[in-house]
């Protein structure tokens, strides 16, 4: 199904976005004009968008999730089309001998089956939709919290995204924090996952014991 293969292949173009801002204050000058002053330990940095999203553990499991189920709903939706196929094709081979009324009643039956599977169709890709924004969103709040309590550790005030699309040409090398961010946010998504594991065990040995 191409517009749900679409939709997931979209998945993979996903932006992070500028992750920190630092709002500048404007300040009066003797001669009434307007200056932005920016603090002597201004501090900036920049992150690959495209290697965090290529080796975040949080990325490659739910992407790996969505283009499991993109595939089961693809098939499934190819199985409904093929049954609609053969019907038509039955109803084609037995025309010569139907009436005019079994013709006219099998052909109404045949194009609310196929109102019914562009109705599925449809809702296959707006399901698929919504995981995917549910997943951008989370995306960005897991990276963005993330970034927040680096930015204070290191004294920072702006994170800025670097990808090809972006409108940052050129980082040097020593304000690139990509893999210090890309380790930070695999560390506390494996603990998340350990967490998550642990409390798991422990509710069902408690379901299990009522």
């Amino acid at each position: 199904m191409k517009n749900i293969s679409l939709v997931l292949n979209a998945i993979l173009l996903v932006a992070v976005g500028i992750l920190y801002f630092l709002h500048f204050s404007s300040k009066s000058s003797s001669s009434g004009s307007s200056a932005i002053t920016t603090p002597s330990d201004f501090q900036i940095a920049y992150i690959n968008s495209d290697s965090v999203l290529k080796h975040y553990e949080f990325v490659k499991v739910n992407m790996g999730k969505l283009e499991t189920k993109g595939k089961k709903l693809d098939q499934d939706l190819q199985n409904r089309a093929q049954a609609l196929q053969n019907d038509i094709t039955a109803y084609q081979q037995n025309y010569g001998n139907m009436t005019i009324g079994q013709a006219k009643a099998v052909e109404e039956d045949l194009g609310k089956k196929r109102q019914n599977l562009e109705l599925y169709q449809r809702g296959l890709e707006q399901e698929i939709m919504t995981e995917q924004s549910v997943m951008t969103e989370e995306l960005y709040k897991k990276i963005t919290a993330y970034l927040k309590e680096y930015a204070d550790e290191k004294q920072l005030q702006v994170v800025l995204k670097y990808n090809p699309g972006s409108d940052l040409l050129y980082g040097g090398a020593s304000i690139d924090i990509t893999n210090d961010v890309i380790t930070g946010l695999n560390e506390i998504y494996k603990q998340d996952q350990s967490t998550f594991k642990v409390k798991s065990k422990a509710d069902s040995i408690a379901a299990k014991k009522k």
